[in-house]
């Protein structure tokens, strides 16, 4: 997709109309907004997906609007480079498709060739359509990574997608094998990856984007290629889409990318342990103990609770750049999608002051979260009978509080960060769902989230 100022023959008007019925003339495309103007924010963004998505859905591939009915549409209190940003940002989202692994058609794929967008003031432009932009192109860059199969997505290969991920900014990226993550003593992300003859990897992005005296933000990503639950192993049901599992080490990679991409004055690192979690001949067992870079002994109640396992390895490692701020990322449980649906990820914290921060940066970004708490009480469900940590809960039914159990267990290493940090669980948020006018597969999320939190810091600095 490519925005341009002026439209040219060829070129279908959107008109947008009161009421619920949009309609193609076959000279205009009619998109209907609802009954009441001007829009919040949600809707906003959705209205500006269903107009790429009406497009498509009518084969119109080249689309001209008017940037006043734009401005119309959206809450007064936006400038005019936000509501570039925003329509950009929805727009490209809304264009993406995954047809990595389907033949093309004779006639070409079914995409937006062109979005021609008139009377565009000047700082609309740059600071507006061009930054929403590369905004979408982070999240469609995860989603694409999520997307590929786990055959083709390995340790080996998200390493390799990291590397182009940064290709041409000043981001730098370091990938830790087997035998150098056995030098270090990470014993939890070796452990998870026995049953595997997939090497791990431990691949850490680098962006000094000022002076090295300021701290970093540290972004940590769950990066299991594909997890068949190991010797606990998922059902047939369950397992379908597990090469998605890795989308939190997407995330972070593609929203670290970004902020080198868009050369922020800041500094930012990402960690992602990868590995696959399969249930070989030397898979780690139930009932076994493993002893991680912390120290700590994990006992290994569950093999399908590995992610935590293993982002345990990653969170004791962010210590040594002495972050500023940690922002960890996984598709860490199925309690979260049974506690919230589909349409937030869910975060734990463990600075109650910076909810309202994280609230207002999941709704000016999109990538909607909600919390729950971190008290003091459920450090009970992170004791263990035989090691210092146990990766189930055993405070009673491990059934109970799944999401915080998570989030205790992960906090047990974050706890000596001595900075702020938030846990994401962003497994509902890991697809899209239907309503909000993008492709079936990954959502991409909290690409944005993190990228605005990544502003924020730079802001402060």
């Amino acid at each position: 997709m490519q925005f341009t100022p002026k439209a040219k023959k060829g070129h279908i008007p959107v008109r947008f109309v009161e009421g619920n019925l949009s309609k193609f003339t076959g000279t205009r495309l009619d998109i209907a907004y609802g009954s009441a103007t001007p829009l919040v924010r949600r809707k906003y963004v959705l209205l500006m997906r269903k107009v790429v998505n009406f497009a498509k859905a009518n084969k119109v591939k080249n689309i001209d609007i008017n940037f006043k009915d734009l401005r119309a549409l959206a809450p007064k209190s936006w400038s005019d480079e936000e509501v570039g940003r925003v329509a950009a940002t929805a727009f490209v989202m809304a264009d993406y498709e995954h047809t990595a692994y389907k033949t093309k058609p004779k006639d070409g794929w079914n995409r937006i060739d062109t979005v021609a967008v008139r009377n565009t003031p000047a700082k609309a432009k740059e600071g507006g359509f061009w930054v929403g932009e590369q905004i979408a192109g982070a999240v469609n860059l995860a989603r694409e990574m999520s997307n590929t199969p786990g055959g083709d997505m390995t340790p080996t290969l998200l390493a390799e997608g990291a590397r182009q991920a940064v290709k041409g900014t000043e981001a730098t990226v370091t990938v830790l094998d087997r035998a150098q993550m056995e030098r270090e003593g990470m014993g939890a992300v070796l452990g998870i990856a026995k049953g595997s003859a997939e090497e791990p990897k431990f691949i850490i992005v680098e962006y000094w984007g000022t002076d090295k005296k300021v701290k970093p933000v540290v972004l940590i990503g769950k990066g299991v290629t594909f997890d068949t639950g190991g010797l606990n192993i998922k059902g047939g049901d369950h397992m379908y889409e597990m090469h998605m599992d890795m989308s939190g080490g997407a995330a972070v990679i593609a929203a670290t990318a970004l902020a080198a991409k868009m050369k922020l004055k800041t500094n930012v690192i990402a960690l992602v342990p990868a590995v696959e979690n399969n249930p070989g001949t030397n898979a780690v067992r139930p009932g076994d103990i493993l002893t991680g870079l912390s120290g700590k002994t994990i006992e290994v109640l569950n093999t399908d609770a590995e992610g935590r396992v293993i982002l345990s390895d990653a969170i004791t490692y962010a210590k040594r750049y002495k972050p500023a701020h940690v922002a960890e990322v996984s598709t860490l449980t199925g309690a979260a999608l049974i506690a919230i649906g589909q349409q937030a990820s869910l975060y734990m914290t463990d600075d109650e002051a910076r909810i309202g921060e994280y609230q207002h940066l999941g709704e000016q970004s999109g990538d909607y979260m909600w919390p729950l708490p971190q008290w003091d009480e459920y450090e009970d469900m992170t004791r263990s009978t035989f090691a210092d940590i146990p990766n189930l809960s055993t405070a009673g039914n491990s059934r109970y509080g799944g999401v915080i159990a998570g989030g205790m267990f992960l906090w047990a290493f974050a706890k000596e960060l001595k900075c702020p940090w938030i846990h994401i669980d962003m497994a509902p948020r890991m697809t899209s769902v239907p309503g909000e006018f993008l492709a079936k597969g990954a959502a991409g999320a909290p690409v944005r989230f993190l990228y605005a939190l990544i502003e924020k810091h730079a802001a402060a600095n």
